[in-house]
């Protein structure tokens, strides 16, 4: 009997340093069992420094990908990370409720760790019209909040409110990650009107670079799984606090998670 492969799709930019991107929800896939697709929205030249530029690839390509992963390979879940027009968004979209997926969880990816401006105004423009209609739930840091709730978020109470704003202006359930403020260590998830405290040892590591990414790709993985919406998230805030408790330490800058911790000791032990 052929043992049960669950599968997922990120729709994302590219990291050539492999911290971030499609490279970190590949890693995140592999390293949570499922097989992982990638639909590539753009190519960037970066590191953990810094994004030196970003080639945004034809709208009509994306399709292309879209339309070949998708009538060949369905997949339990979706992650869609960079969106860098509202024409994107909406092709994307487009795709995706054509073929009937679900579960999908969008990182809307503004700015990058090192401070990159990665998503234009035309493309926040797409993803409120287009991609979060059609998501699970949405991830955004506090400064993607603040731009999404058009509210200033300065502490958990203020967390809890961009929440309830967004809730209602895009109807799907909102991760608020919190990391950002100076004295939390909290995420708020809210769903159905009702919110939820995360909360989370906070760990003294700059190397975050991905942290996002990783985030709503493991979310994704545990939708894939069975899991139910608030136990993936549980489940991907853990599995991200375990990548990055392991201290990695690679490049000059931001450097990021260590996606594989989970099972270097078994593959040690084969090897």
């Amino acid at each position: 009997m052929n043992k049960k492969i669950h599968t997922s799709l990120t729709v994302a930019g590219s990291d050539c340093s492999g911290g971030a991107g499609i490279q970190a929800d590949l890693k995140t896939f592999s390293a949570l069992g499922i097989y992982g697709m990638s639909v590539i929205t753009a190519v960037t030249a970066q590191n953990t420094l810094a994004v030196n530029d970003v080639r945004v690839l034809d709208t009509d390509f994306i399709k292309d990908q879209l339309d070949c992963v998708l009538s060949d390979i369905f997949p339990e879940s979706v992650k869609i990370g960079m969106m860098s027009s509202s024409d994107i968004c909406r092709i994307t979209a487009e795709r995706l409720q054509y073929y009937g997926c679900g579960n999908i969880v969008c990182d809307p990816v503004m700015v990058s760790t090192s401070g990159s401006v990665l998503t234009s105004s035309d493309g926040v423009y797409g993803l409120e019209k287009y991609v979060f209609p059609i998501s699970t739930i949405i991830t955004p840091n506090i400064p993607e909040a603040q731009v999404l709730s058009k509210m200033s978020i300065n502490n958990e109470s203020d967390m809890v409110n961009a929440c309830r704003i967004m809730y209602e202006n895009y109807g799907c359930a909102i991760l608020c990650k919190g990391g950002h403020l100076n004295d939390s260590s909290t995420d708020v998830f809210f769903n159905n009107g009702k919110a939820v405290f995360l909360t989370s040892k906070r760990i003294n590591n700059e190397n975050t670079h991905g942290t996002g990414c990783t985030l709503s790709s493991a979310i994704a993985s545990f939708l894939a799984l069975g899991y139910d919406l608030l136990h993936s998230v549980e489940k991907a805030k853990e599995y991200v606090n375990g990548a990055i408790g392991q201290m990695l330490d690679i490049g000059h800058g931001k450097g990021p998670l260590d996606h594989a911790y989970v099972y270097r000791d078994h593959v040690n032990k084969i090897y």
